[in-house]
C-alpha cells in the first residue's frame, strides 16, 4: 500500500513539476492545452487544483496556487481566457506599458479566430484580429505592437491621450521616431 501511494505521489509531483516550468514563464498560468503539450493529462490539472496546488481561473485555465502577483496578471489572464492566437489590443497595451491613463474597467483582446465564451467576464472586450498579424510580447503577455496599439486607440481614446501615449512610447523606446511621426500624422499634429 505504501509503495502504491509513493508511486502515485511521485507521479503527481512530476506532473506538477512539468506544469510549473510552463506556468512560471506565463504569469503562473497553465492551460489544458499547455499541459497536454507537456504530456500532462488535463484531468491531472483538476486533481492538482483539488489538492490546493493550482487555482481554477476559467474553463481550461489554471494558476499556480502560490505565485507573486504582478500588474500584468489581469492582462495575461484575459489573453489566456480567449485562447490560442489571442493578444492584448489597443488601450490595454497602452495601459500595460503605462503610456497613458486608460479605463481600468475594460481589457481589449484581439484574436484572429472565432471565440465562444459562455460567460465572458465583465470588462473583457474581444475584437477580431487581422489574419496573419504577428504580435509581440510585453511583460510576457502576447500583445499588439505599441505603434499599432496606439494607432488603434484613435477610435476609442481622446486625441490628447493618444498623443501622450505616443510621446511616452517614444520616450520609453517602444516606438521609433518614424512611427511617432506616422502617429502624429494620423492625429493631425506635429511630431
Amino acid at each position: 500500500m505504501a509503495e502504491h501511494y509513493h508511486l502515485w505521489y511521485c507521479s503527481a509531483m512530476s506532473y506538477y513539476d512539468d506544469i510549473y516550468e510552463i506556468a512560471v514563464d506565463n504569469h503562473y498560468l497553465v492551460s489544458t492545452a499547455d499541459a497536454r503539450g507537456a504530456g500532462v493529462p488535463a484531468v491531472e490539472l483538476a486533481k492538482l487544483a483539488s489538492r490546493g496546488k493550482l487555482e481554477h481561473v476559467a474553463r481550461g485555465l489554471y494558476r499556480l496556487a502560490r505565485y507573486v502577483p504582478d500588474g500584468g496578471d489581469p492582462y495575461a489572464v484575459a489573453v489566456a481566457r480567449v485562447g490560442g492566437g489571442a493578444y492584448l489590443y489597443g488601450e490595454s497595451v497602452v495601459a500595460l506599458l503605462g503610456l497613458a491613463p486608460t479605463s481600468p474597467d475594460r481589457i481589449w483582446v484581439a484574436t484572429p479566430r472565432r471565440v465562444r465564451l459562455k460567460e465572458p467576464p465583465a470588462g473583457l472586450r474581444i475584437v477580431r484580429g487581422e489574419p496573419g498579424y504577428e504580435p509581440t510580447a510585453y511583460e510576457g503577455v502576447p500583445s499588439q505592437r505599441a505603434a499599432d496599439a496606439i494607432a488603434s486607440c484613435l477610435a476609442t481614446m481622446m486625441p490628447e491621450r493618444v498623443e501622450q501615449a505616443a510621446d511616452e512610447a517614444l520616450r520609453q523606446g517602444y516606438v521609433t521616431p518614424r512611427e511617432r511621426g506616422s502617429l502624429a500624422e494620423a492625429l493631425g499634429v506635429r511630431a
